[in-house]
Order: structure tokens, then sequence, then C-alpha cells
């Protein structure tokens, strides 16, 4: 097994990386290093990946056509985990362009060199934004997601929708991960956690969206790997029970399939906050602000698909997932 982890010093690419390494697994990176936040941060990942002898790296984004096919001419993949993109909702207010070329172009490139390449599965992540203005909670994989609210969330349902394509065209089979709100060591620096963290010990206010009035599937990292990399070697198959008079989003008569990947539970954001404070020793200033554009109010993850398909279910609590986040944050920072 070679797999290609796209976004391999970003957050959840970093992670995904280090557990196949770990496992034996032969891994080639690939990430562009771009400046969207700290690249330092994710220089630091990208150093502990260089440590393992299995490991080789490519720098390179994914709308570099000509060096992405070099890349699967050169280590003929078996597997590939498409995690590269170009993340956030309020970005995508600001730089819309920056979207389509990584999360459309991109995304293209990496269907077609699966495609000549012959790779056996492509696991690739989407989002829980997809579910967009839906408000019936939990979200589940048979939900209509016809109404996203952000250009991030519209490109991450058209890669859904493309990797069907293929799927149903050339027969590749395809996985696309919806995480909800992932939080944990190494994470981005433009999440909330990570935020909050940095204001409280600037002393500054944290910014505290709605009023407070928010509520998420918080995801711990560790959680998302073992479900990445159980589902890596399962390759999607075609359902034989799927029906095309009443058609279920969640599977397809093409080797296609997409899974919710939260902890299944809801935490409000102030208990969140609450933690921090706890886990800091710190009592955080806080300036309520209005909802933002693109935001929704709650999200929820119903993973019943996911722990059928793989035996596994997120499950890690909120408070001990804290608790080890604000522990690596104050040794990354020296605090």
């Amino acid at each position: 097994m070679t797999v290609l982890v796209t976004g391999a010093a970003g957050f959840i690419g970093y992670h995904v990386a280090e557990r196949l390494l770990r496992d034996g697994v032969r891994v080639v990176g690939l990430d562009n290093l771009n400046s969207y936040y700290d690249v330092r941060l994710k220089e630091a990942r990208l150093a502990r990946l260089r440590g393992h002898n299995r490991f080789a790296f490519v720098r390179a984004a994914l709308e570099d056509r000509q060096v992405i096919e070099d890349a699967f001419a050169e280590h003929r993949f078996t597997h590939v985990v498409n995690l590269a993109a170009q993340a956030g909702v309020r970005h995508s207010l600001e730089a819309p362009r920056d979207y389509i070329d990584s999360n459309i172009v991109g995304f293209m490139n990496i269907l077609e060199c699966c495609r000549h390449g012959e790779v056996a599965h492509l696991v690739y992540a989407s989002s829980s934004s997809v579910y967009g203005g839906n408000e019936k909670l939990p979200f589940s994989v048979s939900d209509n997601v016809d109404h996203p609210k952000s250009l991030y969330a519209a490109t991450k349902k058209a890669n859904e929708l493309m990797a069907h394509a293929y799927s149903s065209l050339y027969g590749i089979p395809t996985t696309g991960l919806r995480f909800f709100t992932v939080y944990g060591p190494w994470g981005r620096p433009d999440m909330a956690m990570y935020l909050f963290l940095d204001a409280i010990y600037a002393g500054k206010p944290i910014k505290v969206f709605n009023n407070g009035d928010m509520i998420r599937d918080f995801t711990y990292i560790d959680d998302i790997v073992e479900s990445v990399v159980r589902l890596v070697p399962q390759a999607a198959a075609p359902d034989p029970g799927f029906d095309p008079k009443a058609p279920d989003p969640a599977t397809s008569w093409a080797p296609a399939r997409v899974y919710n990947i939260g902890n299944s539970r809801q935490e409000h954001l102030m208990h969140v906050i609450g933690l921090l404070e706890q886990a800091t020793g710190i009592e955080a200033a806080k300036e309520f602000l209005p909802m933002q554009p693109g935001d929704v109010q709650a999200t929820w993850a119903d993973t019943a698909a996911l722990e059928a398909a793989i035996g596994f279910t997120p499950d890690t609590p909120i408070e001990e997932g804290v608790r080890r986040y604000v522990a690596w944050y104050r040794d990354y920072h020296g605090k």
C-alpha cells in the first residue's frame, strides 16, 4: 500500500499521515504550505513526518496539474486520502476564487489522476457545512443537502457530486467524509478553540458569535483519524439495495459513499468556553456578537452509517478532549 495524503502539513492530514506511517504504510504527503494561517505550524507538523523513513513529500498545490500528474506517475499510489482544500467559511466571503482553484479545479485533478492511475480507493474530505440551512437534527447522510449557506459549503457539495460522477462513469471507489468541528493537538489557528486560547492567554476578549447561542458537535482528532484509517482499505462498493425510484443520498448504484464523522453529541458553546477556562485557570473576557454570514446555529452528527461500515463510533468526551488540547497548546507555545 502506498498512500497519497494531500494536505499533509495541515491539521487532519498531518495526523492521518502520521498514523499511517506508524502502521507501517508508505506515505507520500503533498501540501502547498500556503499562508492561510501561520506557516510555522505547518512546517512543525511536516518536520515530524519527515522523521519517518517511509515518508516522502511533494510541495505543490492541487491546482498544479502537471506536478500532481508527475507525482501519480512516479509513486503509483494504491490509495488516495485527499484532505487538502481551502478551508474556512468566513474566508470564503473574502476570497471566493481561492475555493474554486483548490476545491474544484484541484479536486478535478485528483479525480483524473485516480482515474488514469487505477487507484483502489479515493477517500476525500467533505464537511458538515454541506448541511447548510437544514434544521432537522441530527444531520443524517440520507438528508437532502441542496441549501448551502457559504461558497465553501457549495464546493464541498460539488466535490461529492464530482466524486459520484467519476464512481459512476469509471468505477472508481470514492468515500466522502463530512467532518464535524474537529479539534485537538496541532489544530488550526483559525478554528474557535485555538482563537479562544490565543485570546485568553493574551488577556483579550474572546469573540462569541450569536451572543453565545451556538451548538456544535465537537469531534476530537484521534476519533477522526481512527475513522479515516479504517475506511482507507475498505473501498466503497455499489449498494445492491439502491432504489432509483426512491433514491437515498447516502448510497448509490455506483461505488460511492458519504459518511458523517462527528461525536454524536451537541455541546453548547458557552459550556466549551467554561471548559477552556477551567483547563487554563483563567476567566475569559467575552465580546458577544451577532451571527456571522454563512454560519449555522447548530450541528449534530448522526453517525449510524459510519458505525455500521467500520464498527467504530467517535466518542472522546469533550471534557477529556479539551484537557488534552489545552495541554498541547501550552506546551507548543511555552505557556
